[in-house]
């Protein structure tokens, strides 16, 4: 084979692999994730920011978070209203009727997005806003309406709003600053 004939295929296959790693930040309605060390997240189309279960604390708890995915210290900036951990085998879902729910091992539901029903789809984008959506692409809920510690770019809090800062890098409870 010719250099360029050898360059030709190998920009083909190397193309074909980066194409099959990426993600538009789309999730289907059913996907879920479980809380382990090894859980692959849910990524924005460009991989800046993650949504999953982050292991903060040097045991078995994990947070439903959204954190910068491309930094090393991967920086939480979003997690549900109080900060509550969850053990090894939680699970959230995307579900139609009920938006996004999460369990712990047993079933019993620790958290869900709100009162929602028509879920079409969820997405990831890459300002850090998990969304989700109802039929004719209309947004039911958005985790940029429920400020955790951190305001991101593009983010607005509304008039009435407010957010909390934690007690410490491992515990997301409401802190003394509001």
């Amino acid at each position: 084979m010719a250099p360029a004939q050898l360059r030709l295929v190998f920009l083909t296959i190397f193309l074909r692999f980066i194409a099959a790693q990426q993600n538009d930040g789309s999730v289907s309605v059913g996907a879920s994730l479980t809380a382990t060390s090894d859980v692959k997240p849910w990524l924005s189309s460009f991989g800046e920011f993650a949504f999953g279960f982050k292991q903060v604390q040097w045991n078995d708890n994990f947070l439903l978070s959204i954190w910068y995915e491309k930094i090393p210290d991967k920086t939480i900036v979003w997690y549900p209203e109080e900060g509550r951990m969850v053990p090894t085998g939680s699970k959230v879902e995307l579900l139609r009727e009920s938006g996004l729910v999460l369990t712990d091992p047993q079933g019993t539901e620790v958290w869900r997005s709100g009162s929602i029903s028509g879920v079409t789809s969820g997405f990831m984008n890459d300002t850090g806003n998990f969304v989700i959506f109802g039929s004719n692409s209309r947004k039911l809920w958005g985790s940029f309406d429920f400020p955790a510690n951190t305001l991101l770019p593009t983010q607005v809090m509304e008039i009435g709003g407010g957010m909390n800062s934690t007690i410490n890098t491992t515990n997301f409870s409401g802190g003394r600053f509001q």
